[in-house]
């Protein structure tokens, strides 16, 4: 630390004496300015010591004026030489600066300035010294700590202990990692914002790099003192989780693409369970397929989207655009809320469904139409329905499905694309109520024989008739189809 102005005037080599009334501050002195100016305060910054000798300081008008002008300037103390121009501090001097609050020490003949100067140049140097010394061991500690197998929770606890306060990390509007009580996973706002109330904290918070939309923020507990390891740190955090984001895309297009085997069929048996045993999933446990879809211009972030928490080492794939997680069976619903809660959170549309928990590649791969099957609803969370029939076509990838769907129902689409009939819509809810004309015209405000006449035109467009049970089970299945592309 720089010699502070109490340690320079009791420095025994320099015979420093302390004159006047004003108390000397226990601060550290930034730099010594010897000056015979009678204004210097323009080539003063403040926290100086200021040496003159009294040269052009003749008069009490203009001793005063000197002392004023560096007591203005924030300087800490004048050292006023005696033996050249003065036998002693003039008692004009003395008093300005004793009114103004400015300590002056007299500097007795034989000790030089530059002896003055040396003392605080030296101390200044071996501060910097300390500091960079400290700044490179707090760099090897942190990297150590990174690169270590401690990942960056390990990181932010030895920053923690360097900045001698809490520090937190989130993305995405979530809580990764923080040093007070243990890392918190999902709803870690929600839990972070109650904490932070109950002991009335304020944060600091600063921005981080991913390259990345996700909000990402370094957060240390006040008080808060710039201190250049943050800088460091931030940057390590940084570059660690521009890693991470990139091998996750890597691990779920990978995984994704083992998933998308399995679902079309064309891996099964003992070769899917060794494969998939080898991306972490157990085949032979009861897994449940977790489905997140998201808005489309929302689509490229699943790719590196972090699972915060508990579900941290969850194994996640991108297929068909959707993030997909195989968890334990049982946690489905549960994770599926707090998934929902969490990509709300960060700002995305989404919406989350699941399927049952089954054993086997056969099983993983029913559970995954069936959370596909339950997006359709629409909902924020979306249940299964373990008998849907949709689903076991949606498993057949063998049927061409989204062709028998647009042979029957694409010529009705056109035909309300050109005359605004609506009668796709008076199908949706003809097969909906369960083939009542009355509970249709009643849902739509129509007369019954309008409804009528609507599903003859579909007849005719079709080949089908609703009012026969296999042309209605047709078109029924076709609507569903056309709903899941």
């Amino acid at each position: 630390m720089a010699i502070t102005l109490s340690a320079l005037l009791a420095t025994p080599a320099l015979k420093l004496q302390q004159v006047g009334t004003s108390a000397v501050a226990d601060v550290p002195v930034q730099w010594v300015a010897v000056t015979e100016l009678e204004d210097p305060k323009p080539f003063l910054s403040g926290g100086e010591v200021v040496l003159t000798t009294g040269l052009r300081q003749k008069s009490a008008t203009s001793q005063r004026n000197f002392v004023r002008h560096v007591q203005a300037s924030g300087a800490l103390a004048i050292g006023f030489a005696t033996g050249l121009s003065h036998e002693k501090v003039p008692a004009a001097f003395l008093d300005q600066a004793d009114e103004l609050g400015l300590p002056v020490f007299r500097v007795p003949y034989e000790t030089p300035f530059i002896a003055i100067g040396k003392i605080v140049a030296d101390s200044l140097s071996a501060e910097h010294y300390a500091r960079l010394e400290n700044l490179l061991t707090g760099h090897q500690v942190l990297a150590a700590a990174l690169l270590g197998g401690g990942g960056l929770p390990q990181l932010l606890r030895e920053l923690a202990a360097m900045l001698r306060t809490d520090v937190a990390l989130s993305q995405y509007g979530t809580v990764l990692f923080a040093t007070s009580g243990s890392a918190p996973g999902f709803g870690a706002v929600e839990q972070a914002a109650e904490q932070a109330a109950e002991q009335n904290r304020a944060w600091h918070r600063m921005p981080v790099a991913t390259g990345l939309k996700d909000r990402c923020t370094l957060a240390i507990g006040e008080p808060y003192q710039r201190d250049a390891i943050t800088d460091y740190a931030q940057s390590l955090i940084s570059v660690e989780l521009s890693n991470q984001a990139r091998r996750r895309a890597s691990e779920r297009a990978v995984v994704g693409q083992l998933l998308q085997d399995v679902v079309r069929g064309s891996l099964t048996g003992s070769d899917a369970a060794a494969r998939l045993g080898s991306a972490g999933i157990d085949t032979a446990r009861r897994q449940c397929v977790v489905l997140a879809d998201v808005a489309t211009g929302q689509r490229r972030a699943l790719r590196t989207l972090p699972l915060p928490g508990a579900y941290d080492d969850a194994v996640t794939a991108v297929v068909d655009d959707r993030l997909v997680i195989a968890v334990p069976e049982g946690d489905g619903e549960s994770f599926s809320q707090a998934l929902s809660a969490y990509l709300h959170g960060a700002g995305f549309t989404a919406k989350v469904g699941f399927g049952g928990g089954y054993a086997q590649p056969s099983g993983l791969r029913w559970s995954y139409f069936e959370a596909r099957e339950s997006l359709t609803r629409g909902q924020a969370v979306n249940q299964p329905d373990r008998l849907s029939l949709t689903s076991l076509l949606m498993a057949s990838e063998d049927v061409p499905l989204a062709d028998l769907a647009a042979e029957a129902l694409d010529p009705v689409v056109a035909f309300d694309d050109r005359h605004g009939a609506e009668l796709m819509l008076t199908l949706e809810k003809y097969l909906a109520h369960n083939g009542s004309v009355a509970a249709v015209a009643d849902v739509l405000q129509l007369h019954r024989n309008t409804v009528r006449y609507r599903l003859q035109q579909i007849v005719e467009l079709t080949g089908y008739d609703p009012a026969i049970t296999a042309d209605r089970v047709h078109l029924y299945l076709a609507l569903n189809v056309r709903g899941l592309r």
